[in-house]
């Protein structure tokens, strides 16, 4: 007899055990969703929440081979007797790389592409994508090269083209990563619309502190592939481990009050003098002929840890590849230790810099991860005794160690994104440059390989582009604002994170670790951890 169910989806029992794995990932998973509910799913990297939603979507067991047990009910259909095409239009789906998602090589292209493969009429292909970029505020984007969009731009494209499906279940995979602060306030406020209007939406997002603002009307907390907590949003604030989850400063300063403090002191020492790298004047423009960058002059010194900031599109990549070669500037010039950029490879740039991208999909290749590893070390002429210490090291840094013998392209996001940095800091180089390091990273490990890396003798200097402001809060000695293709700010993240002014100009969204160090920095005199906050607050009381 078929069973019916008033819930869009239901996931009865559902294990899964990847075939190259020896445990599973998901095990005996249950829960329903209700029309026009908002699940926020939470969890640290690599509990099972994304390969929850390739269980949804029917990616699993179509493309991710393994032992499946227990159902996935699509409006009261068992979905492992429906085509993959007819879950396309039930279910939406956005990764959490775009890359991956993206196949048009124009804008308009991308987001008709699922409705072009629904065989619907020309004319009301051309109205919902024009509906859809409308609705999204990214109009101006339609006849873009999807190439030459930012990370952030491309994550709208990407959604813009699930949601001109008009599916009733909408899954989104940590859909914040690559968005500037006020671009993920404004994709939550579409996403709570969505759920109002009908939608049925299981929101996998590690910035929990975010979710929080549209009170999600449940929560998924996972732990070793198992649900821990299945709940209200108030419940869950009680279970949710912070060193896991990112909470709000308050919360955290509350309970790391009563848990010791790991010592921590930096090994990059800024002398505030020896220039590594110069930006002179640097101006650039895409063959397209829109101009990125405008007139840019910044020093990266010994002994800096730079945080930039800035929103989706204002040229943050761009002026960072233009460190390591990989662009070359219309005007003015880029020395690196004293040599334009124009007169040397990007392979010897890579002896100084060493550059983690964006998306791990532009880095990762090897058959397995030592090998990834050992990659760069090998070309740069290491010997095998330096590189094999150097890959150990680097594993642990990054907490992949265990995964030595994993293709890295199986591995989670936040797994390849670890990778990906491990790559980099097995080889050694003088300045570690980083695009967006912590996206898709739960709090724990954001943490502990951020403190690893800079307890890592070696590095001159580090850069990295982040949206994260607390990451700048927490890490930085400076801050660079950048707008428009401009420098707007650049200081001590204790001089320039006090100007909301500038932080709204630069789509900044003051979080509740910048409050709460604003509040405290008479006594503090610089910006802390919420963690260190605690303590720091405690040791004054006594």
């Amino acid at each position: 007899m078929a069973q019916f169910t008033q819930f869009p989806l239901s996931v009865q029992n559902l294990t899964f055990q990847y075939r190259t794995r020896e445990q599973p990932a998901i095990e005996d998973v249950s829960f329903d969703l209700h029309a026009g509910e908002l699940l926020l799913v939470a969890g640290s990297s690599g509990c099972g929440k994304t390969t929850l939603i390739r269980c949804i979507n029917g990616l699993i067991p179509r493309s991710y081979k393994g032992t499946l047990s227990g159902r996935v009910l699509l409006n009261g259909e068992d979905a492992s007797g429906l085509s993959l095409s007819r879950v396309s239009q039930i279910v939406g789906t956005v990764l959490q790389d775009p890359e991956r998602q993206i196949l048009g090589a124009h804008v308009f292209t991308e987001v008709a592409f699922g409705l072009e493969n629904l065989g619907l009429p020309r004319d009301e292909i051309r109205q919902r994508v024009d509906e859809t970029l409308d609705f999204l505020g990214i109009a101006h984007l339609r006849n873009r090269e999807t190439f030459s969009l930012s990370g952030g731009e491309k994550q709208k494209v990407s959604l813009a083209g699930v949601l001109a499906m008009r599916p009733n279940i909408l899954l989104l995979d940590e859909p914040l990563a690559s968005l500037d602060p006020a671009s993920a306030q404004e994709a939550l406020a579409l996403f709570r619309r969505l759920a109002d209007a009908g939608v049925s939406i299981l929101l996998v997002e590690h910035r929990v502190e975010d979710a929080l603002g549209i009170r999600p009307d449940r929560v998924l907390f996972m732990r070793d592939g198992k649900i821990a907590y299945d709940g209200s949003l108030d419940g869950a604030m009680q279970v949710m481990d912070y060193r896991q989850v990112k909470l709000p400063a308050p919360v955290v300063i509350e309970r790391a009050a009563k848990v010791p403090l790991p010592a921590f002191e930096p090994a990059i020492k800024a002398n505030g003098r020896d220039p590594l790298v110069i930006f002179e004047d640097v101006t650039f423009a895409y063959e397209s002929g829109a101009e990125v960058i405008h007139g840019v002059n910044m020093t990266l010194r010994q002994g800096d840890v730079v945080a930039i900031l800035g929103p989706n599109g204002a040229g943050k990549t761009t002026l960072v590849k233009h460190a390591i070669g990989l662009l070359k500037p219309s005007h003015g010039r880029v020395l690196v230790e004293g040599t334009d950029t124009r007169k040397i490879s990007v392979a010897q740039i890579a002896h100084t810099l060493g550059y983690v991208f964006q998306s791990p999909s532009h880095m990762l290749y090897a058959p397995t991860v030592r090998e990834e590893l050992a990659f760069g070390p090998k070309n740069l002429g290491f010997s095998a005794e330096a590189i094999e210490a150097g890959v150990d090291a680097a594993l642990d840094a990054v907490n992949v160690r265990g995964l030595e013998s994993y293709p890295p392209l199986s591995l989670s996001f936040g797994q390849q994104k670890r990778v990906s940095i491990a790559a980099i800091l097995a080889m050694h180089s003088k300045i570690l440059v980083m695009d967006e390091p912590t996206a898709g990273q739960d709090y724990w490990n954001y943490i502990a390989f951020m403190d690893s890396i800079l307890q890592t003798p070696g590095f001159s200097a580090i850069l990295f582009i982040t949206h994260d402001l607390d990451l700048a809060i927490c890490y930085a000695n400076r801050v660079v604002l950048m707008h428009d293709g401009q420098i707007a700010g650049d200081g001590a993240p204790a001089e320039v994170l006090t100007d909301f002014d500038l932080l709204e100009r630069c789509r900044l969204v003051p979080t509740s670790l910048l409050r709460a160090n604003l509040e405290h920095l008479s006594v503090t005199g610089r910006f802390l951890s919420a963690e260190a906050l605690a303590h720091a607050l405690v040791d004054r009381k006594r």
